[in-house]
């Protein structure tokens, strides 16, 4: 059984639907929103070939990549960005439980996509309360077939998601499907009263949700969950294959350390608090093949011109390292870390965000201690 009903009961099973949203996960499907050709759980499926596959996959809490490299062609060997996709069905979810949106209010939403989950939202609401918007015109058109095919009727705009919807615009609730490095101003003003819901975060560590009240002309509240979304296409960094990151190689500096740089890996905690401070820059642990034990945590720039790379070998008290550029990203990444530890190691669901027209400051516990 592969239908709304079977991805309801997954849900259900995982203790994922929150109250007010079954009839709505059991009423909307998914299939109408979705290419006959699609990439779930690292394969390429095809409805033309494998439709009962297909189905397995659209029915199941998996996302499903839709667009590659913002919909260009893409030559055998080249780096294969996810540029748009289905979210996973618990994540839309649990976002959509934190945004704690009631009948009768207005929302707007930012990076549209398949039109899935403004589906979700115009079945609750209606879809007069309901407007879309992406940056993608070829996305932004798409979502508005498939969202006309399934019978709503949202409102659905080509443009910067930064911008809002000023046109249609108060709203009682803002929710982005994308990741913010920061909160536009514009959101706040277009929801007076109101809520935001984004995914956010810069690029060593965009795993947090941000979940704003809105009065007065600012917007404050915290972060929680651990979203994976695609990045914002405005100021969208560089990405690609490790390789296209390194150069001068035999020009690095050697160092040493006593912080295993596992120790970042598997903290997330630390890794929040390390991003504030590195929002420019990513990280990737690559363990090695032989059954070592050992790995290499690389940390590379978005402007791919400083790379640091920290090797890790079991039961050692030091670690080599080695750095290349303008910046020393491992020390950097290491200040920050000793940072986090002289502030006790508080979570971070004790740090906050507030958004004024003056810009963003995050803050550890209580508005007042900024710390970004």
């Amino acid at each position: 059984m592969s239908c709304p009903a079977r991805l309801l009961e997954i849900l259900t099973a995982q203790g994922a639907v929150p109250d007010g949203w079954a009839d709505t996960v059991g009423a909307v499907r998914r299939e109408w929103f979705l290419p006959d050709t699609i990439e779930a759980g690292g394969a390429t499926i095809r409805r033309s070939e494998s439709p009962e596959a297909w189905l397995a996959a659209v029915y199941d809490d998996q996302h499903i990549i839709t667009q590659i490299n913002d919909g260009r062609e893409t030559p055998e060997g080249a780096y294969r960005l996810p540029t748009s996709s289905s979210s996973l069905p618990s994540i839309m979810l649990e976002m959509l439980d934190l945004l704690a949106v009631r009948e009768g209010q207005r929302v707007l939403e930012l990076g549209a996509a398949t039109g899935y989950h403004a589906a979700w939202l115009a079945h609750r609401l209606g879809s007069e309360q309901v407007t879309s918007i992406d940056i993608d015109p070829v996305l932004a058109e798409r979502a508005a077939g498939n969202l006309e095919a399934a019978g709503f009727r949202p409102r659905v705009f080509c443009g910067p998601g930064d911008h809002g919807c000023p046109d249609r615009a108060p709203y009682d609730r803002v929710v982005a499907t994308y990741t913010v490095p920061e909160v536009p101003y514009a959101w706040v003003e277009q929801a007076p009263t109101g809520r935001i819901v984004t995914p956010w975060g810069g690029s060593f560590f965009p795993y947090s949700f941000a979940v704003l009240d809105v009065g007065d002309g600012e917007a404050h509240g915290r972060f929680t969950g651990y979203p994976a979304f695609m990045r914002t296409r405005r100021n969208r960094p560089h990405r690609g294959h490790l390789t296209d990151f390194l150069h001068h190689r035999k020009e690095g500096t050697a160092s040493r350390t006593d912080l295993s740089p596992l120790t970042f890996d598997g903290d997330p905690d630390a890794l929040f608090f390390i991003g504030l401070d590195l929002p420019d820059a990513w990280y990737l642990r690559a363990d090695a093949d032989d059954g070592s034990g050992e790995a290499t945590f690389w940390i590379l720039a978005d402007d791919r011109r400083s790379w640091a790379a920290a090797g890790h070998v079991p039961g050692a008290s030091t670690y080599a390292v080695t750095q290349y550029g303008p910046r020393a990203l491992w020390d950097e990444a290491e200040r920050s870390y000793r940072r986090w530890e002289k502030r006790g190691r508080p979570a971070r669901d004790r740090a906050g965000l507030s958004v004024t027209r003056d810009g963003e400051r995050v803050w550890l516990d209580t508005p007042g201690d900024v710390v970004r």
